[in-house]
């Protein structure tokens, strides 16, 4: 770290003076336009942070998808952390403290050196830039940060994940990444990036450099073409990888759950395969001949942990001794595809709880381990198992197009919803930090959560085949959550949660709550800060 960036010890306070001055830099709620907002103005900000040279050395996987994108970045890391390499992560969103963007060795940026870099990336920003060269968005800004950081630390690989798109995003300042991949692509952010699988795939292509090889996963057919295409004019070398074989992790299980993430773990062994060739140490690389994975590949990829993705955590709050009573399955799926495959993961889960298996209970630390519940008496095995969906999703997406495919799914499974909850985030779209919370005493707007809530009680009546569909219903939150058979909306998630919580009790312990946290990662970021 630069002289002037020493380890100051600063209080709470200071870093959240910080986040406020973070909160000043979004100008919108986009990170970015169709036609790029400029981004020209990347490459002006990397030369006021006299970045040029040390990103033209950066060893850097860049990976871009709809969706697992976050997850084969994590595999990705994890892999070459247990190969003895010194690894940057940088990752979007955040689900509780922006530091955990910034990982170095799999850990999150202390918020003595975020508070160092933060302060003198900004005010070198703030004093070289103008009224032709503004400051930058959030999310250039943090993707700088990013730079400057995995710089100064000396890191041997960066792995950037490509927030939105991948043509105009603030990653794609990287001009010689030593590999790309593509996760799976399928329909999201469709105001930004088009409305066609082609379209959405040309802006993902955009992270492809020429001379870098590039990996991604079995695409749908109009998407592939698109890619192979791009691929093509810049004479990249695209390969298509197939999902991993189980066997190869030798009686393991993956670090992330759901059957999807041996095709992100795949992608992710590819991409630190062709990382490790190309930086000289090939050696250490899997070599696909030999029929086995190195130990160090296999450990990367049972011991990786990625928060808010297939993730269960039962809650302690009412009686430690019997956590098993209310439990949260939380996973951020936000698009069509992603929603079937958290229905699939949410069946199979719950199907082993109700055998007297919970496969991710979490220790104190709140990393998963599979280990059989103990101590399973008469009483707990006469539980009756009750399945709660509580909900949110931004209002840029079609709750139809994500609420069908859950029902669905979860009917094809044999599992019916007693209830959903339907609830705004506690924490505002434009706060970063973990003080970012809604105020208690206003009046908050609840009209979108009306209206989700009214997709769902339409789909839920069509598949009764119910032709009446819900019009517009007293629009009075829930305090109690009784008025309503199959769904009910909270001004507030804590209301929500106490709901859950009471309902447990009122019950005198004889159900088991299994409660799907879906539909935004800012939601199950929001329910992580008030159970963990």
């Amino acid at each position: 770290m630069e002289e002037g960036m020493g380890a100051l010890k600063y209080s709470r306070t200071a870093y959240e003076e910080a986040l406020d001055v973070l909160f000043s830099l979004i100008v919108n709620r986009r990170r970015c336009d169709k036609s790029g907002d400029r981004f020209e103005l990347m490459f002006e900000y990397v030369k006021m942070l006299d970045l040029e040279e040390s990103m033209s050395k950066m060893k850097v996987i860049h990976v871009a998808g709809t969706k697992g994108k976050g997850s084969t970045c994590t595999f990705t890391e994890s892999i070459l952390r247990k190969c003895g390499f010194h690894t940057g992560l940088f990752t979007s969103p955040h689900l509780i403290d922006i530091r955990e963007r910034f990982r170095l060795d799999g850990i999150d940026i202390s918020e003595e050196k975020f508070l160092a870099y933060f302060w003198w990336c900004y005010n070198r920003l703030k004093e070289k830039t103008s009224e032709d060269v503004p400051m930058p968005h959030l999310f250039r800004f943090l993707a700088l940060l990013a730079f400057k950081i995995f710089s100064d630390e000396q890191v041997d690989v960066a792995i950037l994940e490509v927030g939105l798109g991948g043509t105009f995003d603030a990653t794609n300042v990287v001009q010689a990444p030593i590999v790309c991949g593509i996760a799976s692509l399928g329909y999201d952010h469709t105001e930004l990036l088009g409305n066609t699988l082609g379209a959405i795939a040309s802006e993902k292509a955009g992270i492809f450099k020429r001379g870098a090889p590039a990996f991604t996963v079995f695409q749908p057919d109009e998407a592939m073409h698109v890619l192979r295409d791009k691929a093509s004019q810049l004479d990249v070398q695209l390969t298509v990888v197939p999902s991993l074989d189980p066997e190869l992790l030798q009686g393991h299980k993956l670090g992330l759950e759901g059957e999807h993430q041996y095709l992100n773990a795949r992608l992710a062994i590819a991409l630190s395969s062709t990382w490790l060739h190309r930086t000289g140490r090939s050696n250490l690389s899997y070599k696909e001949q030999s029929g086995s994975l190195p130990e160090q590949f296999i450990e990367g990829l049972t011991t990786a942990r990625f928060e808010g993705r297939a993730q269960i955590v039962p809650d302690r709050y009412n009686d430690i001794e019997t956590p098993e009573d209310l439990v949260f399955y939380l996973d951020g799926a936000h698009s069509p595809e992603s929603m079937v495959v958290c229905s699939s993961w949410f069946c199979a889960a719950i199907k082993h709880n109700q055998e007297g298996i919970l496969n991710h209970q979490l220790d104190d630390n709140g990393t998963s381990s599979n280990k059989l519940l103990q101590g399973y008496d008469n009483d707990e095995a006469r539980k009756k198992s009750v399945q709660v969906l509580l909900f949110n999703c931004m209002s840029v997406r079609d709750p139809q197009l994500l609420l069908q495919p859950l029902i669905k799914t979860c009917a094809n499974n044999g599992v019916h919803f007693k209830k959903a909850l339907f609830v705004p985030n506690t924490s505002l779209f434009n706060k970063v930090g973990t003080h970012g919370l809604a105020e208690a005493n206003g009046e908050v707007d609840l009209s979108w959560q009306f209206h989700v809530r009214r997709v769902w009680e339409n789909i839920i009546q069509s598949e009764k085949g119910i032709g009446a569909m819900v019009e517009e219903e007293s629009e009075k939150p829930e305090v109690s959550g009784k008025s309503c058979e199959n769904s009910a909306v909270f001004s507030s998630l804590p209301m929500a949660i106490k709901w859950l919580r009471d309902s447990v009790l009122q019950q005198n312990r004889s159900i088991r709550l299994q409660v799907l946290v879906t539909g935004s990662l800012h939601l199950v970021g929001d329910v992580l800060k008030l159970i963990k």
